[in-house]
């Protein structure tokens, strides 16, 4: 561990995109306004989750098109895109697209596993191959492939007045060097280190890569170090941490009083691993600015890391997130050795 906290490079934030089912396009519209706001305080990234079947963004890549529409610098990233749902060809040239409108500033995270209650969509979502597809690593080395150029057929050239490509078009050369995978398992960082991607982490680990107890932190320090033992740039490989962060500094007394509830309602969760899968949560960090930094840089795994994508809550109001990002860019961002973002 280093002995001093690494000052932070860059500041990015994360957002479900929840919407009312009676009135969807407002909920968008928040979220555009809110990745807006974001460029104006000098943010360096806005990422969008993805959620199927549910009242949040279900397609963050047409999202990520309108907001590259509406901003100019602030780089736009997909924290995660489950590969499950997804076809790695398409989703290929869907990227590649956004990133050309977007002037080269995407940024999408990915995911492997089968989807979410997966024996009930199956049906609607594979109805001729459910029992056949591969939900493994295998689907994202695809998409890696066909994002970076790789021939997708053994056909190209002319066939009457059309022209066909071997690769997917459109290319955009800069796109394949800004994939992320997020993981949660010292497995899925060596993958993403051996493949040359980024690293996602975010606010769930798996305790069974734990030695002994169950220390959040201390878990999360040895994924970003596994992932950095087996990626070509070694410990310049990127990597992003993803908590859940509310600064109050400027927060009414009301905001403080919900923050504050929300934050205890999840606490019991983490502490033990949930489910099946062992999931370890870590506990969401509210208060002033000066307390969220003495807790961050007593974090093992934010010493590690440079730059961060904090998650906003899900189920909070579009003033409560305006306050929120004002705070981590005005306050916060600079305590951690933050700058905004030239001409912001």
């Amino acid at each position: 561990m280093p002995s001093t906290p690494r000052p932070l490079r860059r500041l990015g934030f994360l957002t479900i995109g929840l919407f009312d089912a009676a009135d969807p396009g407002r909920g968008h519209e928040s979220t555009l306004e809110i990745i807006e706001l974001g460029e104006r305080l000098g943010f360096d990234s806005a990422w969008v989750r993805h959620r199927h079947l549910q009242y949040g963004i279900s397609s963050p890549v047409a999202v990520l098109a309108a907001a590259s529409q509406r901003t100019s610098r602030i780089e736009l990233g997909t924290a995660v895109i489950p590969l499950g749902w997804e076809n790695p060809l398409r989703l290929a040239e869907d990227l590649a697209t956004v990133d050309l409108l977007s002037g080269g500033r995407l940024n999408p995270g990915v995911s492997v596993g089968p989807p979410m209650h997966y024996e009930q969509v199956k049906e609607a979502l594979y109805p001729d191959t459910a029992d056949v597809e591969d939900f493994s690593y295998e689907r994202v080395r695809r998409l890696l492939d066909f994002v970076r150029g790789k021939p997708a057929t053994d056909f190209s050239g002319v066939e009457g007045f059309e022209v066909f490509s071997d690769v997917v078009q459109p290319h955009s050369p800069g796109l394949g060097r800004r994939l992320w995978y997020g993981g949660g398992s010292l497995g899925s960082a060596r993958w993403a280190g051996e493949h040359g991607m980024n690293f996602l982490t975010s606010s769930v680990v798996r305790a069974a890569d734990a030695a002994d107890g169950h220390d959040f932190a201390e878990i999360q320090l040895s994924h970003i170090r596994e992932f950095r033992a087996h990626h070509p740039d070694g410990d310049a490989a990127r990597v992003s941490q993803g908590l859940v962060v509310i600064p109050t500094d400027s927060a009414t007394p009301e905001q403080r009083a919900k923050y504050e509830a929300y934050a205890a309602k999840r606490l019991p969760r983490t502490a033990a691993p949930q489910g099946p899968a062992r999931l370890l949560f870590a506990p969401d960090i509210v208060g002033t600015s000066a307390e969220i930094v003495e807790r961050l840089h007593a974090h093992a795994g934010f010493r590690e890391v440079d730059e961060v994508a904090f998650a906003l809550p899900f189920t909070f109001e579009h003033e409560d997130y305006v306050q929120i990002l004002t705070d981590m860019a005005t306050h916060l961002g600079p305590a951690l050795g933050w700058r905004p973002a030239a001409g912001a």
